[in-house]
């Protein structure tokens, strides 16, 4: 891979995470179609880790807010706040995605190297969200989330592993089918998405430095990395994914763009 493909490749990803379609499809079918090397694993963890900062600085109030309520139910031995059980809900829902992950690891990186099995995995991301807003009744708001709420998201989170089955599509539409509103799935979704990304980038780099990296050049991985945050993350484009996404599906006036923005500021 040399560094121009890895710019457009990071700029790619960057501007697909925020919406419910999968970015690392993207990742697998343009360099299939273009003829280049398929990137692996290793690029697209360290592209996902790039727009993650876009989330990070979205979310980094509500994250300070989480732990320390988190934290404070490990004393007090209750989740009767609804921060806490979010909290928890977190680290409970990112259980799944590990043991899956850790389990068929070699099926994952091989359905990289498959772009029609990826394509059919892009159905099916369709399918999940037109059967949620379907069976979804959308009464509950975050701070109603259960346990078992989070741990199915978990599991939809988990399947999403695969390329082709975009992550937050998967989290979104399990959200709904429990009867999260709109908006409540997909803070939750965007908020389970962090320990995820960070421990699979972070498994990839060891395995990279102790020499089962996919030859990746270290400059290529540098360079993906800064496009898809520079894409991703300052950007008014990337808050706007968000703030428009998150806003009830179907509920009040279209709103200006540049007015979401600034009541975010």
């Amino acid at each position: 891979m040399d560094l121009i493909q890895a710019v457009i490749l990071g700029v790619l990803q960057g501007a697909t995470e925020f919406l419910p379609i999968s970015s690392s499809a993207h990742l697998v079918l343009v360099p299939w179609l273009l003829g280049w090397d398929a990137p692996g694993l290793l690029f697209d963890t360290m592209v996902h880790w790039g727009t993650l900062a876009a989330v990070l600085l979205y979310f980094w109030r509500d994250l300070l807010r989480l732990i320390v309520a988190g934290l404070r139910a490990l004393g007090r031995r209750s989740l009767a706040d609804p921060d806490a059980r979010i909290a928890w809900g977190i680290v409970l829902g990112t259980i799944p995605a590990v043991v899956v992950g850790g389990l068929f690891e070699g099926l994952f990186e091989a359905l990289f190297l498959n772009p029609r099995a990826v394509s059919a995995f892009l159905l099916i991301t369709a399918l999940l969200l037109v059967f949620a807003e379907r069976v979804g009744q959308q009464r509950h708001s975050l701070p109603d989330l259960s346990l078992v709420d989070a741990a199915l998201i978990g599991l939809g989170q988990a399947i999403a592993i695969a390329p082709g089955i975009s992550r937050s599509g998967a989290t979104i539409a399990a959200g709904l089918a429990r009867g999260l509103r709109r908006e409540a799935a997909a803070r939750f979704s965007f908020l389970l998405s962090i320990p995820a990304i960070v421990g699979a980038g972070g498994l990839q780099l060891v395995k990279a430095a102790s020499g089962e990296g996919n030859g990746v050049a270290p400059l290529a991985l540098l360079f993906g990395f800064a496009a898809a945050a520079i894409a991703g993350t300052p950007s008014r484009n990337a808050r706007l994914k968000i703030a428009y996404f998150m806003r009830p599906h179907g509920q009040g006036r279209r709103t200006d763009p540049s007015r979401i923005a600034s009541r975010r500021r």
